[in-house]
This record gives C-alpha cells, sequence and structure tokens, in this order.
C-alpha cells in the first residue's frame, strides 16, 4: 500500500504531537471540517443522555453553527447563543449560558472576522465543572499560535489543513479526541475505514479502538500528501517563531491603521492587545464590499465579511511585511478617492 492507507493516523500525530499540544493517537485527518464537526458534536451529545442546550456563539463560524442547528432540529434540542462582541466569549459569558442541561460548549480558539483568541483553559474548566463536553474548533489556530489541548484539558477539537497549514481548498480536516474519551464515544458515520480489520468486509460494525473509529470513508490521498508536506514545512518553521512573525505582522498593519486607516472612517474590529489576537485583522468600513472587490481588482486578496468587515489574512509563512504596507496603502487610496 506504499504507506499511503496510515496517513490519516500519520499525518494526524504529526499534526496533533508537533501543533496541537496531543498525545499520539488522538488526532486523525480525516473528511472535511464540516462532516468531522458533524461527527464530533452527535458523539458528545450523545455522550449526555438527558441533556438537552448545546452553548455556542451567535459569531461562530457558519458551517459550526448551520451543524449545530441541523443536529439540535433533528433531536429536540435546544443552542444557548452567546452574543458577544469583537473580543469573542469571554468565561463569564459562557458561564452565564450554563447549567446541568448543558451536554456540549463549541467555540473557536481564534475568531474567523475578529482574530480574537479566546480563553481556552477557562473556558473549557467551566464547561467540565458544568458537566458538558468541550469542543474547540481550531481552524484559524492550528498553524498560527500556540494551542495545547492536553494541558487545557479539552475534551474534542476540529480543524481545517488548507489555511495555515498550506494544504489548499478543499484539503481534508482533522479531528481530536482525548484518549480516555474515545472509548465512550460512538460517532454517526459508520464507513469501513472505521471498522476493526476493514478488509474482512464482514456484517456488521465493529469499530476500530481508538482514534481510527472516528474514520468514515477512503480519504483522499492525493489532498492528504499536500497535508503532509504543508504540515512538514510548519513544523520546520516552528510555532513559536511563526506566532512570533503573526504578532509582527498585525502590530505592523495595526500601526499603519492608526495612521491611514483610522481618520478616514474606518474601525478596527480585531483586539488591540496582540496576546488576544491572531494571524489576522479586521478593519469595518462602510463601503467595506465595494473595497474588496477594488483589492481584488489590484491584486490584493482580503475577505468581505458582513455587514462592512474587511478581513486581512497575514499568514506568516507567506505575508511580507511590504504586503501589508500595499495592502493597506490601497485602502486608504481607495478612502480618500
Amino acid at each position: 500500500d506504499e504507506g499511503w492507507i496510515d496517513l490519516p493516523s500519520r499525518l494526524g500525530d504529526r499534526i496533533g504531537t508537533g501543533l496541537l499540544g496531543a498525545r499520539p493517537g488522538e488526532v486523525i485527518v480525516a473528511d472535511s471540517t464540516t462532516t468531522n464537526f458533524y461527527k464530533l458534536c452527535v458523539a458528545a451529545v450523545d455522550a449526555r443522555p438527558g441533556r438537552s442546550a448545546i452553548v455556542t456563539d451567535r459569531d461562530n463560524f457558519p458551517t459550526d453553527r448551520y451543524v449545530l442547528e441541523g443536529i439540535a432540529e433533528s433531536r429536540g434540542l435546544t443552542i444557548r447563543w452567546l452574543d458577544a462582541g469583537d473580543d469573542g466569549p469571554q468565561p463569564d459569558d459562557v458561564a452565564g449560558a450554563l447549567g446541568d442541561d448543558v451536554a456540549l460548549v463549541t467555540l473557536c480558539h481564534v475568531g474567523y472576522r475578529t482574530a480574537a483568541i479566546l480563553d481556552v483553559d477557562a473556558i473549557t474548566a467551566l464547561a467540565h465543572d458544568a458537566g458538558a463536553l468541550m469542543l474547540w474548533d481550531l481552524c484559524h489556530a492550528a498553524g498560527s499560535v500556540p494551542v495545547d489541548l492536553s494541558r487545557s484539558g479539552a475534551d474534542l477539537a476540529v480543524g481545517c489543513t488548507y489555511k495555515y497549514l498550506n494544504a489548499g481548498p478543499g484539503a481534508p480536516a482533522f479531528l481530536y479526541v482525548r484518549e480516555e474519551l474515545q472509548p465512550s464515544l460512538r460517532q454517526p458515520i459508520w464507513g469501513w475505514w472505521g471498522r476493526r480489520e476493514m478488509f474482512e468486509m464482514a456484517a456488521g460494525y465493529d469499530p476500530e479502538p481508538g482514534i481510527r473509529a472516528f474514520l468514515g470513508g477512503t480519504p483522499p490521498v492525493l489532498s492528504m500528501a499536500a497535508i503532509e508536506d504543508g504540515v512538514e514545512l510548519v513544523l520546520e518553521a516552528g510555532i513559536e517563531r511563526i506566532r512570533r512573525k503573526g504578532i509582527a505582522l498585525t502590530e505592523y498593519a495595526i500601526g499603519l491603521f492608526d495612521a491611514w486607516l483610522g481618520p478616514r472612517g474606518f474601525t478596527l474590529g480585531s483586539p488591540r492587545d496582540s496576546r488576544r489576537r491572531g494571524a489576522h485583522v479586521l478593519v469595518h468600513h462602510p463601503d467595506a464590499r465595494s473595497m474588496c472587490e477594488a483589492l481584488i481588482e489590484r491584486g490584493v486578496i482580503p475577505d468581505f465579511r458582513q455587514p462592512n468587515g474587511i478581513r486581512l489574512g497575514m499568514s506568516p509563512l507567506t505575508t511580507r511585511f511590504v504586503d501589508v504596507h500595499r495592502g493597506i496603502e490601497m485602502l486608504a487610496e481607495l478612502a480618500s478617492a
């Protein structure tokens, strides 16, 4: 098989032990972020029978919200929505939503719009004190900021590989299940790759022990090869150095914002404290949509975020300071036109 059958586990261990603070056998690469998130959410709510609520925030990434809404509708659960500002949900916000009816708390480690970094340790502890399971979305964290799932005691996590892990759009995602929980959680997509002795093709589903039980069908091998190269590049650079450059890039961007954009009617939508900010910056302007279109025509690719946000991504491995200068200078010119 030239090693490709073991790719999901091998890549999972490289990502988990190298970037997520996980132990071997706790991370696996498979399917899309949406599919993996669904698997983990269903496994979590099934593991808390009699509990009827899920806690998340209204600014959570759209696919997460949609999956949760579908699960809640199909299972008669309620979603307890947190309303937070640009700094994201704080521990006190989460504490106010918890109770003995909550099965699952799920939030983004780094906010996809604002880049706000949440207090993972404190929020995880609060969820556990309430008897709930904690699931973290690491899509905008993995490969850009340090993550330590073991230290925080997180139960579950999911993340993509195409942003800061460089594998390209549509590349398979990863999921994390804390080792102690693996025997008691049952994910809902029973595919042949998650079955014990898969090539026996036997009747009945007998899940593999450990993290491989969270696999579904055959993985896309060519896409996973791209993940392997992207992850090795991140590991070679080192997450601490990547984080230092991410801070330097966003600090530079905010300095230019204060000099050029603030006086021209923009407002900042990301935390100013670099300890609480990931590797992108959000700015607001009434003409954000048309400005994004104009930037793209000029070769600068931002993200438009409803209703009036312009997200400037600064992947530390590939973004230069001159790129930041050019992009923000163009925004200033557009606002002055």
